[in-house]
């Protein structure tokens, strides 16, 4: 895929993308990998960063073309001002359906680039509702009020439902239809299965905020093929019981 084919909406003042999963937002500090930032400097030369999403974590996210749209934009997300809905799966059964998790985060002091509850850190707001429950997983959707690194994936481990295939704060397991599927038959021309889903499953689903016109804008990217191809199999395997 091109660049062209992740943009979901553009104006003048900003750009609007469907990141994909392993792809980082903005360069990292060795600046070895190539970044959507990078990408996006090459096609519109004046880029400047909003926001960021986790490399691992796909879905919306917006860059500004000049500086009066990224002081606009940057404030709106600095003041807790726009509304940034996120989908993703996580391991086990919720007690609750429906909750916040007020907890705040800090930097762990050993491991590098990871992050704990801990009563210093700062503030963290996460919303959650579950939209499925399939035993093994449930599909849930988070409303985050705080934008702390790595906060959804930090407050659902703490909560004891970490994201599926999480490599920092779960198991990291790949899902292999065969664990879905108990008649599961590996094709006889492959020699071993291939996972169905292989990366963080948590996607950045809506965006809302206000253009330099102070006009609403609503934006929304559809979950990735791999996503919902797992949420298919446990749609079918919930059926079947």
């Amino acid at each position: 895929m091109h660049l062209q084919d992740w943009i979901i909406f553009e104006t003048d003042d900003f750009v609007a993308l469907n990141k994909p999963a392993g792809l980082l937002s903005i360069p990292d500090r060795e600046g070895k990998e190539v970044s959507l930032k990078t990408l996006l400097k090459e096609k519109y030369k004046d880029i400047f960063t909003v926001h960021r999403l986790d490399k691992d974590t796909s879905g919306l996210i917006v860059f500004a073309k000049n500086e009066v749209a990224h002081k606009h934009l940057s404030q709106q997300f600095e003041h807790r001002e726009t509304k940034k809905i996120y989908q993703g799966l996580v391991i086990g059964s919720l007690l609750e359906k429906r909750g916040s998790i007020n907890s705040s985060i800090a930097e762990h002091p050993a491991q590098n680039g990871t992050m704990i509850v801990h009563r210093r850190g700062k503030d963290a707001l996460t919303d959650f509702e579950v939209l499925e429950d399939f035993g093994i997983y449930s599909l849930v959707q988070f409303q985050i009020h705080t934008g702390r690194t790595h906060q959804i994936r930090v407050h659902m481990k703490d909560i004891g439902h970490p994201i599926v295939c999480d490599v920092l704060y779960g198991d990291g397991k790949p899902v292999l239809v065969s664990s879905l599927k108990p008649k599961f038959k590996l094709s006889k021309r492959e020699e071993e299965e291939k996972p169905i889903l292989n990366r963080l499953a948590l996607h950045s689903f809506q965006l809302s905020f206000k253009n330099i016109n102070n006009q609403f804008i609503e934006l929304e990217a559809p979950l990735p093929k791999d996503i919902r191809a797992t949420i298919q199999q446990l749609a079918k395997r919930k059926k079947g019981r």
